[in-house]
């Protein structure tokens, strides 16, 4: 089976990424969020304190390699899978397709889980984590069935959020390639993992503030290399963690969020594009709920829908064995809308 969709059928997730300017928290009283001040009152912005890069990880030097897809604060999930596929964090790697935050019961846990074990499990930046990031600048708002709050007003959130802005957009290895969304076709993995980079240097220095203030939008729509300032990291972003469908000219669609029997005439999978130069790896990704798992064509798909009531999969790297375990935070999604 090509397609896997989860058990149960779920509403399209809202459109994300759209512009807010400084918002205000429900959770602080109506009040502005100010998240960026140590306890002794001393200002101190996480966006002039460089978080350390994370720890590096070879493939050809562990015992098994595992990738496991969205799981959006879905904790008690992750920690039975990594039970049922025996996972060793003294000698296997874990790579995770990012949105380890966001509208599952347990995102503080998830967090600090991955944070605890990063010698054993790597992750990339999804659209939920980094707007975990955006809101703790005070640029985006807590929306209705959000659950970073506490990891918000957690006494170590700033050791949260410097660790969770040091992550990578993408990970390469020998045979793979990891993202959240996917990859244009027509970027090679040397040219996304460079333009991955320039995002990541803007999100690890000191210019983390103006990158959030620019970083929510819909355009530009297509891809040009003489893109310029935020227009282009916003687009490189978007790319990267936003994308599903584009356009037979490969202009990214933004509203389209059901599955590949749905699609629109005039859109098309983004791996389904032809001339992709980046079929030196596997590319391995999550976001797309309503593709569930698939494993052709060069990309392995791995969100299957944990947080709307289907499995979060494992697939081993090495064999492409899947592992799954059921949803357990379904009903928590459900009661929350």
């Amino acid at each position: 089976m090509l397609f896997r969709r989860p058990a149960t059928n779920h509403p399209h997730n809202p459109p994300f990424y759209h512009f807010h300017s400084a918002t205000e928290s429900r959770s602080n009283g109506g009040k502005p969020l100010d998240l960026h001040h140590h306890a002794d009152n001393k200002s101190i912005p996480v966006f002039f304190r460089r978080p350390a890069k994370p720890f590096p990880l070879k493939e050809s030097h562990i015992m098994a390699h595992y990738a496991i897809g969205d799981i959006q604060g879905c904790f008690a999930e992750l920690t039975a899978l990594l039970a049922k596929i025996g996972f060793n964090h003294g000698t296997d790697t874990l790579w995770l397709t990012g949105d380890i935050v966001n509208r599952g019961p347990q995102s503080l846990e998830a967090l600090q889980f991955v944070m605890r074990h990063e010698s054993s499990i790597r992750t990339v930046l999804g659209n939920h984590d980094l707007h975990l990031l955006a809101v703790s600048y005070g640029f985006g708002r807590i929306k209705r069935g959000d659950t970073i709050s506490p990891i918000l007003e957690h006494p170590e959130r700033l050791k949260m959020l410097d660790w969770l802005r040091a992550q990578p957009l993408l990970i390469r290895g020998e045979k793979h390639v990891l993202v959240h969304a996917g990859l244009l076709p027509q970027w090679s993995v040397a040219e996304a993992e460079s333009l991955a980079q320039e995002v990541e240097s803007e999100l690890r220095g000191d210019k983390a503030m103006q990158y959030f203030l620019n970083m929510y939008g819909n355009k530009p729509r297509r891809w040009s290399p003489d893109l310029e300032g935020y227009n282009r990291l916003r687009m490189i972003t978007n790319v990267l963690t936003r994308m599903r469908a584009l356009t037979f000219k490969n202009q990214l669609d933004y509203d389209f969020k059901g599955g590949p029997e749905d699609m629109p005439s005039g859109l098309r999978a983004w791996f389904e594009a032809p001339g992709r130069r980046h079929l030196s790896h596997t590319v391995v990704f999550g976001h797309w709920s309503a593709l569930g798992y698939l494993n052709a064509r060069n990309v392995i798909a791995l969100d299957t829908g944990a947080l709307w009531g289907g499995e979060l999969t494992a697939v081993n790297l090495d064999t492409n064995e899947i592992t799954q375990v059921d949803s357990q935070s379904g009903l928590h999604w459900a009661t929350t809308l």
